[in-house]
């Protein structure tokens, strides 16, 4: 069965990750424990980018050789920052590890022999910040100044004789995948913008440098290092074994992780993605990804979060005050996958308060505390239901279903909503059922022993729903409602199955555990 293969860009490591980087690599740890949450079989990928003119010149900054910096920031910064946001990758690739590198010579000098690598010289703008030549249109003027139109610093021109990849011999035929499969790139809006600039033709595309040597020595040439982009984007299929030999074992992972079923990038490298990287798999003859998605940006006071404009924040000062579990559902909850979004602090604190320690904490809470004042904290059999436990039980069947289709089509902000307003249903027949006043009448006890069993059985279907998201708060959760014991661990549990009502069975012991979202101070 071939995995579902999901990867993040690979970052440079010229700085310390901020919420920015998070982002993408959240997202594409809620789609990959979805997926496994269904039974599939999941290889999940990040890494950094450690090579180019960039890294070389932060590393010279700071005095040290640009392998002493990356090994620095990989192993204090971009490895310890995916433990913060609870990432459960398979997979860490370094573009300076043997395997990428060895892997990356062996099919650029494939590319050579076979005709779409040839010498000449390139002049023009180069934006170090992106690592990308720029053509003229792209600039933008800033006190007179040719700038990038991302950075907002002036470009370098460069002038090189350098290895060429035949990009422009590609036009046409990536015209012609998209028009076939217009679901490789998304949103909407990015396939537009990748289809207006295929059709403005395509240039050919230096890929080595010979004015430094940090980078990957061209197999052919020691004089010249692989373009960062060219050895960078390769990244996705070395990590899984790209041109190994039949009957390896990385000829083996590759057949059963290739191609990538999702790209997840930034929309500013879009183009690297859903123009680049396909050409080069089509010169290889390798399978093209099934789909590049294209996320906005974090925006900070209006701009693209960014430590060179000082908008860079930690995801570690977000998580310390407000912890991983709710950091993963607010950017995915507030804002729309594929589209900019800014973050606010303010907003964060009032959707933790309202959805989570109020809405869904206080739920739990409540749960345990009635199972425990009127059952002795064991779950009692539910008796007849009425009209409004339909409500609730057919409610958790849409939920699980919305979820599931909205989870899959990378529509994570629709997926969450569609268990929020579940809880929201929950807890307001909980007000309506008022099991309090019912319990003051003896004689009416099952009618109590059936909303609890009602709250309880519904929280089991939030705690699987939301596992994904919430990994931590909702492993609290299926502990305190004594789940293992008869189902089995969370992360075990189908999603598929998770709006089948009944699962929790009658005897489940009910105990009151620690606050699954604490409130908090505000912070000035």
């Amino acid at each position: 069965m071939k995995a579902f293969y999901v990867t993040t860009p690979i970052y440079y490591v010229n700085d310390a990750p901020h919420i920015g980087h998070a982002y993408t690599t959240t997202a594409g740890d809620v789609l990959t424990r979805w997926h496994r949450q269904r039974g599939e079989a999941v290889w999940f990928l990040t890494g950094t980018d450690e090579h180019g003119q960039k890294v070389m010149r932060t590393a010279e900054a700071n005095g040290v050789e640009p392998q002493v910096w990356a090994d620095k920031l990989v192993d204090n910064a971009w490895l310890p920052v995916l433990d913060t946001i609870d990432a459960r990758n398979d997979d860490f690739i370094r573009t300076t590890q043997p395997r990428h590198m060895e892997r990356v010579q062996r099919f650029l000098a494939r590319l050579k022999d076979e005709g779409h690598i040839y010498e000449g010289k390139y002049e023009g703008p180069y934006c170090v910040g992106c690592e990308e030549f720029k053509l003229e249109g792209d600039l933008v003027e800033v006190d007179g100044a040719k700038c990038c139109p991302v950075h907002g610093r002036p470009v370098e021109t460069v002038s090189e004789v350098n290895w060429f990849f035949r990009l422009s011999a590609y036009t046409d035929a990536l015209i012609a995948h998209y028009e076939a499969h217009p679901e490789a790139v998304r949103p909407q809006s990015a396939y537009n913008e990748v289809m207006s600039f295929l059709r403005q033709g395509l240039q050919d595309l230096s890929i080595s440098r010979s004015t430094f040597d940090w980078g990957i020595e061209v197999p052919w040439d020691p004089s010249q290092v692989v373009y960062v982009w060219f050895d960078a984007l390769l990244n996705y299929a070395t990590a899984v074994g790209l041109d190994d030999p039949a009957g390896s074992e990385g000829a083996a992972k590759f057949a059963a992780t290739w191609p990538a079923d999702v790209h997840l990038v930034g929309k500013d490298i879009l183009r690297f993605h859903a123009v680049i990287w396909p050409a080069m798999l089509m010169a290889g003859g390798v399978a093209l990804p099934k789909c590049v998605f294209a996320h906005g940006w974090l925006l900070v006071g209006g701009e693209k979060m960014s430590k060179s404009k000082l908008t860079g924040i930690a995801p570690a000062q977000i998580i310390d005050h407000f912890g991983s579990d709710a950091f993963r559902y607010y950017f995915l909850r507030a804002i729309t996958f594929g589209a900019d979004g800014s973050f606010s602090w303010e907003d964060m604190s009032a959707r933790y308060t309202a959805e989570l320690a109020n809405g869904l904490g206080n739920l739990a809470s409540r749960a345990a505390a009635m199972v425990g004042k009127y059952s002795g904290g064991v779950l009692a059999a539910h008796h007849d239901y009425t009209t409004a436990d339909h409500v609730i039980i057919d409610g958790l069947a849409t939920a699980a279903a919305r979820a599931d289709a909205c989870m899959l089509d990378l529509d994570f902000a629709g997926g969450i909503a569609a268990v929020k307003e579940f809880v929201d249903a929950v807890n307001l027949y909980v007000t309506e059922q008022e099991p309090w006043k019912v319990a003051k009448d003896e004689a009416a006890m099952p009618r109590v022993e059936t909303i609890l069993y009602v709250i309880c059985e519904a929280l089991r279907g939030i705690a699987v729903l939301y596992n994904a998201v919430m990994p931590k708060a909702m492993g609290e959760l299926w502990a305190q409602l004594g789940a293992e014991a008869s189902l089995g661990g969370l992360d075990g549990q189908d999603v598929r199955d998770a709006g089948t009502w009944g699962q929790l069975p009658a005897g489940s012991v009910i105990t009151k555990g620690a606050v699954l979202f604490p409130r908090l101070e505000d912070v000035a």
